[in-house]
């Protein structure tokens, strides 16, 4: 007896370690094959596409591009507009987390909610990508990504303000450099640092004073502020503008033109396209003399394609999926594809 109970006590300890030790933390290991395990997605999908400033163009070209690819992969897309409010743009992901979405896109209003935006998505279960704006969680691990180079871009941009400033025979002493964009935004800073950088080598003139212009990446607000800058360099006779985006060198190109400096003294060098072409369009001069032209429909498509790929399939999102550019100017940018407002 003695024997049987020491074996059976044995074995329930032995049982009792196995369980205690199966309930504790998965490993890596166990979370992936369990994944794995899990079969693919059928039936209906649906993504949620939350955006911020979704009336600007890009943004609704975006919406469009999602809209396009969605119902070619017979995907069912739910797009968002939370306008710049943060609070917003996170009782809407609640919403669409409510709704049982498969995939979430988001471009974030504030990169600062990054870190809760990924942990509520992560503890649903549902795979997000960050558009346009990257986001990072609590340990800067970013969330896979889809959008455009900022470097890159900046880089394109610089470049092409360089070589104009270049051609023109233009002084230094006598030339100032405004930078517009939204300062607390991380991607407005990769775009206008490398603009600055790429200009320097392609002009190859270190002397022209760089004024970094603080906006809310809107044209009204650009060319509000460009009012002040234009009072305080009253003997500045020529000015090259880049900016975070069309909206910011647009504002800025219409306050030096209202402000009667003429088109052949500024060199305006957009991103985006949409609104550089107004001009180029009705046949104006303007100091809008070229423009980068980002597609928004490329992003969405692209947004709902990998997020479509990662449901359907079960394979892992991408890091970054990066889309392509395209400099233009008033020559050539219907047949790039320029969609003008």
């Amino acid at each position: 007896m003695k024997r049987s109970f020491a074996l059976c006590l044995s074995l329930c300890c032995a049982s009792f370690a196995l369980v205690a030790c199966k309930s504790g933390k998965e490993t890596p290991t166990e979370n992936a094959a369990a994944a794995q395990a899990q079969p693919a997605k059928s039936g209906k999908r649906t993504i949620a596409y939350i955006q911020k400033q979704g009336d600007q163009q890009y943004f609704v070209d975006q919406a469009a591009g999602a809209q396009a690819e969605a119902a070619k992969l017979g995907v069912e897309l739910k797009v968002s507009n939370v306008a710049l409010d943060s609070n917003l743009a996170v009782s809407t992901l609640e919403t669409m987390i409510a709704q049982k979405v498969d995939g979430i896109a988001i471009v974030v209003p504030d990169q600062l909610i990054g870190p809760q935006v990924i942990d509520r998505a992560k503890q649903a279960g549902i795979p997000l990508v960050a558009s346009d704006d990257g986001i990072a969680d609590a340990q800067k691990n970013p969330a896979p990504f889809v959008g455009f180079d900022g470097t890159a871009m900046g880089t394109e941009v610089g470049t092409k303000a360089g070589q104009l400033y270049k051609a023109s025979g233009w002084k230094a002493s006598d030339t100032r450099i405004i930078s517009a964009s939204k300062q607390d935004l991380s991607v407005c800073q990769d775009r206008v640092n490398g603009a600055k950088k790429a200009f320097l080598e392609a002009s190859g003139e270190s002397g022209v004073k760089v004024i970094d212009l603080g906006t809310q990446n809107t044209p009204t607000d650009a060319q509000d502020k460009t009012a002040g800058v234009m009072t305080a360099n009253r003997g500045v006779k020529h000015w090259v503008v880049w900016g975070c985006n069309d909206e910011n060198v647009s504002g800025v190109v219409t306050a030096l033109q209202n402000g009667n400096v003429d088109q052949k003294d500024i060199i305006g060098v957009g991103l985006g396209a949409y609104l550089a072409c107004k001009d180029w369009k009705a046949g104006k001069t303007t100091g809008m003399k070229a423009a980068l032209f980002i597609d928004g429909h490329d992003v969405g498509a692209a947004a709902v394609k990998v997020l479509a790929d990662s449901i359907q399939n079960k394979t892992p999102l991408p890091p970054k999926t990066i889309a392509k550019t395209h400099m233009v100017d008033s020559t050539n940018w219907e047949q790039a594809g320029v969609k003008c407002m």
